[in-house]
């Protein structure tokens, strides 16, 4: 009898055109930076995020910390996070010295509960980080009033959020700025890669200066000043242009990708729902207002204890089905560096205790999705 293989939780998808522009990248000798490639891909990225004005990074986190430098943050200032998020989502402003203010999340959609972010804030905070879970929006128009109203800017994480929307706008073009993730988890991907997308034109020039090492390279080589010089405090945060050659060819694919991965969740959520209700078993929320890029396909189980007994059953079947976010506000540097917003985040403990997530990438084939199937519905809580 033939071994069966592992189904993984997720493997990059491989577009088309990706070996060809990858390949002309480096015939072109024009590997660094703002390349040719990265021209294109902005072009392809730029109507995904709303029309904001977009800057490819090396990576999200590095997008992440090219906001903090925008707010012009100083030790002490305190930023607003939700518990339940990756780290780069607090990373970037503790190493400007801001404090992290943690605030729980919501108990359906998992995104920052916009009902406890007022009393968090304090003379002290600067910005509000909100982070679209799985690709589902939070309430931007409560967040964004509440923000206006204390002089606080939002910055949304978007790392799972490419092709999402809320209330007809796109995810990524709601805040002051937004951050995209093209790391080999996300729906799109060039292995490593971000971007920065502007929606205040008054931090275009300043952001483009800070990705070039704080200096104005960007215009020297459009033509607007003579030679380029140190002008602000900044990074290396340019990908190379063969990067943005992979890239643009998922973008150039982007429907597809996306049709595939959303055909995946919604027979996830139509076959499973039977058997969710009868060992009480919660999928994912989507308000009627949001659409969602299927980026993430949760389960949470009744207890850690069934979570733990889930995953080893899938195990069996060589299906590979992982926890996700540990809460940041009782991490080590956590507890050590931030707050906790009163009330505590006793949905962030509860929820990331009994989260799992299934197989879901755009080339998941359906003989394996039936596959996780047949294990996930064979399943039996212990209640």
């Amino acid at each position: 009898m033939p071994e069966r293989p592992t189904i993984p939780f997720t493997t990059p998808f491989h577009a088309p055109g990706e070996v060809k522009y990858v390949t002309e990248s480096i015939a072109s000798g024009q590997t660094s930076g703002d390349g040719p490639f990265t021209r294109r891909a902005v072009e392809l990225l730029t109507p995904l995020v709303g029309g904001g004005t977009c800057l490819l990074t090396t990576s999200c986190t590095h997008a992440l910390e090219m906001s903090a430098l925008l707010l012009d943050l100083e030790p002490g200032d305190e930023v607003i996070v939700p518990s339940f998020t990756f780290v780069s989502s607090v990373n970037a402003f503790v190493l400007r010295g801001a404090v992290p203010v943690f605030v729980d999340v919501r108990p359906d959609t998992l995104n920052l509960d916009e009902a406890r972010l007022e009393a968090a804030i304090t003379p002290r905070t600067k910005a509000v980080v909100v982070v679209h879970y799985g690709g589902v929006g939070c309430e931007m128009d409560e967040i964004t009033t509440i923000a206006a109203r204390h002089g606080i800017a939002v910055v949304e994480d978007n790392a799972h959020g490419l092709g999402g929307s809320y209330k007809g706008r796109v995810l990524g073009s709601i805040g002051a700025m937004a951050t995209q993730s093209f790391h080999a988890t996300k729906n799109v991907s060039c292995g490593e890669g971000g971007a920065i997308v502007l929606n205040d034109p008054a931090l275009v020039e300043r952001a483009e200066i800070i990705r070039e090492k704080g200096t104005n390279r960007s215009q020297f080589f459009r033509g607007m000043v003579d030679k380029y010089r140190w002008m602000d405090v900044g990074s290396s945060y340019l990908p190379s242009d063969i990067l943005a050659a992979q890239l643009c060819a998922q973008l150039e694919t982007f429907a597809a990708i996306q049709a595939r991965r959303h055909e995946i969740w919604d027979t996830y959520h139509h076959e499973l729902a039977s058997w969710a209700v009868g060992q009480g078993v919660a999928r994912p929320t989507v308000p009627e207002h949001c659409e969602h890029p299927a980026h993430v396909y949760y389960l949470l189980l009744p207890s850690l204890e069934d979570r733990a007994a889930f995953i080893a059953a899938l195990a069996a079947q060589d299906i590979v089905a992982p926890f996700h976010y540990v809460p940041l506000h009782d991490s080590p540097v956590g507890a050590r560096l931030g707050r906790t917003a009163l009330g505590g985040c006793p949905v962030t403990d509860d929820v990331s205790s009994r989260l799992v997530r299934l197989p879901l990438f755009a080339g998941l084939d359906q003989g394996d999705v039936e596959r996780v199937l047949e294990a996930v519905t064979a399943f039996r809580t212990a209640a």
